[in-house]
């Protein structure tokens, strides 16, 4: 099997995720903060390990802002429902996912803030920061309270310039929430030197976790409201969730085997290094993208911005029918909108959606060649 679809969950994980996930299971595996006996404190202390490894890799100001969620949506409707006040104006850009746009569209509906979205392409290119913060400025109003920026979107490797708008948006005084749900593990984000004040992430793509971990890790100063309420293993007697951070947030039992392959993962991909990584999947995209590109009928989107994720067409057949194909062949793939039906209309592909391959650091250019091969197989059909 030759797997391609890595900005959807990658795979295989690094050995050193699978054995601590069964490490965990079978050595340590107790409730965390419930309890003073030995395996509470064990995986208690595996979950303290990881928040130091996400902050240590992002940038956060502390362990404790790492938030655990199951994925980067519950971190990303954290955000967006905990930090937007009623009445708020909010701008997002047009390649938004569905993570951000849903949460945005079912506040908006009932009546609880109001939103713009701006263009972040215009004649096939992607605008410069400067262009992009005059954009904003623009669209700003009074009550505008939050921006929502992809740092990369999950259609193409379009690397948003989130430093610039994140020192704009701090001049500003305005919440600067990123999704970095394609960027994580693929390329750096450092919150403080970017101006993030929110950050969503999940543990099972490029950070190559298991699936049902995720984080929100936010800046200084940042609290949002409480969206979850349920045990925290402390203050039982208050009605209120603690205010320390991040027991707050984090109601309920958290997954300790994931967490504890999360940890994993993002040790393996400190040791490999984040500049390692991009240009290994930048080097596979290049290739893939000449290829690819030798094929009759092959179309292939935004192909000047690369990076780990590249979409293309095969003539006029549908997306899903293609990657349906590759998937018979042994290749996985993904076809259809990827839940984002913005990015898709400004691509033009929102008739029939796309075919996107995606990279890890364990791709070869070999999968590239087998890819190459059924697609030639398949256009000449």
């Amino acid at each position: 099997m030759v797997y391609l679809d890595n900005a959807a969950t990658s795979f295989p994980k690094p050995p050193s995720v699978v054995a601590e996930v069964t490490r965990c299971l079978e050595e340590y595996c107790g409730n965390p903060g419930r309890g003073g006996h030995p395996l509470s404190m064990a995986a208690a202390e595996k979950i303290y390990e990881c928040r130091e490894e996400l902050s240590a890799l992002f940038g956060a100001p502390d362990p404790s802002h790492v938030i655990f969620t199951q994925n980067a949506t519950a971190a990303l409707n954290l955000a967006i429902k905990g930090l937007l006040p009623d009445g708020a104006h909010v701008i997002a850009s047009d390649l938004e996912h569905n993570s951000v746009r849903r949460p945005l569209e079912a506040l908006a509906a009932d009546g609880l803030i109001s939103f713009d979205k701006i263009s972040i392409i215009g004649d096939g290119y992607a605008l410069d920061g400067g262009a992009i913060c005059k954009r904003i400025t623009t669209a700003i109003r009074k009550n505008t309270a939050a921006v929502i920026m992809t740092a990369c979107p999950n259609v193409c490797s379009l690397q948003l310039p989130i430093a610039e708008i994140g020192a704009f948006c701090r001049r500003r005084g305005i919440l600067f929430i990123v999704d970095g749900a394609q960027a994580a593990g693929h390329f750096p984000i450092d919150m403080r030197s970017m101006c993030i004040d929110a950050l969503c992430l999940p543990g099972h793509k490029g950070l190559l976790g298991p699936q049902g971990s995720g984080a929100l890790i936010l800046g200084e100063g940042i609290m949002p409201r409480v969206i979850f309420e349920g045990g925290s293993g402390s203050s039982s007697f208050e009605a209120e969730m603690p205010r320390e951070i991040p027991e707050r947030y984090e109601a309920g039992t958290l997954s300790t085997p994931a967490i504890a392959g999360l940890c994993e993962g993002v040790r393996y991909i400190r040791r490999l290094g984040l500049a390692s990584i991009e240009k290994h999947e930048r080097s596979l995209f290049l290739y893939a993208r000449q290829r690819l590109g030798s094929i009759p009928k092959v179309r292939i989107y935004m192909q000047q911005y690369a990076g780990s994720v590249l979409s293309f067409n095969v003539g006029t057949l549908p997306s899903d029918r293609v990657a349906s194909a590759l998937g018979t062949a042994g290749i996985c793939t993904r076809g259809g909108f990827h839940c984002n039906p913005w990015a898709h209309t400004v691509l033009g592909t929102d008739a029939h959606g796309s075919v996107r391959i995606s990279f890890s650091p364990f791709n070869t250019p070999q999968d590239v060649d087998a890819l190459a091969l059924a697609l030639g197989e398949l256009s000449r059909k």
